[in-house]
């Protein structure tokens, strides 16, 4: 695609450009990252507007502005236009996306997370094959969406090996199908603390303080004692962007959390 210096930017490109903000750490919006420059050579832009791009998506993020960061503050309508079609429909533009990066790379996935393999296996086929592969494409975006805003790291122990770490739903994957890619559904766990999670014996409250079940309480396992109970009360890792919705919480807290459904 020719490079088209200061023409408007398309929709098509702020949807690209946005997808690409959803999975990189605010601290590598520049014009020098690998990925940013790879995209501004897919869409005719350069490394440095595009960049731009992202920062201006940035001003729209509350998760950004509640700390003081501003973005470069000249997000357009249409970019106000791509940001709220996004949370509107999280699997859409994801699965979207990825078709027009690879209509524009030759076929070619989007960058894929080390620990979270797309190949789809050899036997599989037909619909199957679709499905498992659309499945793992969403999976790979949700990772990626939550890893970057929690810097790569466990928001409950500060555990940072990627090989570790879970991109864990609030709301579960299988009862809110509209919010399954939404990264404020999501947290960013050490994989015991996120099956802890998962399992209800753990939850948050809508300050973000990390509560600990009756059940782990009376637990006398060492390693329980040592891992889970010095949390009660602590307030997780706030991540860069896409903070938790305490409607999510609300609902975890009500309907996952082990205390709760044994009062039910």
């Amino acid at each position: 695609m020719e490079n088209r210096g200061a023409e408007r930017w398309t929709k098509e490109q702020l949807k690209l450009a946005f997808h690409l903000y959803c999975q990189l750490p605010f601290g590598r919006l520049h014009s020098r990252n690998p990925e940013i420059i790879e995209l501004a050579n897919l869409i005719g832009r350069t490394p440095g507007a595009v960049a731009m791009k992202l920062v201006n998506f940035a001003s729209l993020d509350p998760a950004i502005t509640l700390t003081g960061r501003t973005g470069l503050g000249n997000a357009g309508a249409l970019d106000k236009e791509v940001w709220a079609e996004f949370h509107a429909d999280w699997e859409k533009l994801a699965m979207e996306c990825e078709i027009l990066r690879r209509n524009l790379d030759h076929g070619q996935p989007v960058v894929e997370d080390e620990s979270d393999d797309l190949l789809v296996p050899e036997d599989f086929s037909g619909e199957t094959r679709r499905v498992v592969t659309e499945q793992r494409i969403k999976q790979n975006f949700f990772r990626r969406a939550i890893l970057s805003s929690y810097r790569g790291r466990c928001c409950m122990s500060g555990l940072s090996d990627s090989r570790l770490l879970i991109a864990s739903h609030i709301v579960p994957w299988s009862k809110d199908k509209a919010n399954r890619l939404n990264p404020s559904n999501g947290l960013c766990l050490s994989a015991i603390h996120d099956k802890a999670f998962d399992k209800g014996l753990i939850t948050l409250d809508n300050d973000l303080r990390i509560i600990i079940s009756d059940d782990l309480k009376r637990r006398k396992e060492s390693f329980l004692q040592s891992v889970f109970i010095p949390l009660e009360g602590r307030h997780i890792e706030l991540p860069e962007r896409f903070t938790p919705d305490i409607e999510f919480i609300t609902r975890h807290r009500a309907e996952e959390f082990i205390d709760n459904r044994k009062r039910a």
